[in-house]
């Protein structure tokens, strides 16, 4: 996967080349990366990275002042589908490139993430 982060968190030359064309449309464009080696249960605090573009370069903003809503829920529901296995019905589109059959807009992870976060779960 080209575009896919580097152990360190930094974009690679192919996400900054596609981040610096979105930020070509959108002045106030961020490039976030979830940082894969805090994607577990027990992590408590968001796994996300965000870089800022600031003078044609793309500059690590700092995570205290990043806010996430309803993280927390997220997190559980996060958990919930990785306890139960189903993160394994994600699709990216590369996947769906070598193989059109798969559905890239994951209607069924949709449903499931919908449902786990239903008032009826005690989320939202």
């Amino acid at each position: 996967q080209v575009c896919s982060e580097k152990r360190n968190s930094f974009p690679t030359p192919c996400a900054l080349k596609i981040t610096d064309k979105i930020a070509e449309q959108f002045d106030n464009a961020v490039l976030l990366m979830v940082d894969g080696s805090k994607m577990s249960p027990d992590y408590r605090v968001p796994p996300i990275v965000m870089y800022e573009r600031k003078d044609s370069k793309w500059i690590l903003k700092d995570k205290h002042t990043i806010m996430l809503r309803q993280w927390e829920e997220t997190r559980a529901i996060a958990s919930q589908m990785l306890e139960s296995g189903d993160h394994v019905l994600l699709v990216d589109f590369d996947s769906h490139l070598d193989d059109i059959t798969k559905d890239w807009t994951n209607q069924k992870l949709n449903t499931k993430i919908a449902e786990l976060a239903s008032p009826v779960n005690g989320n939202i």
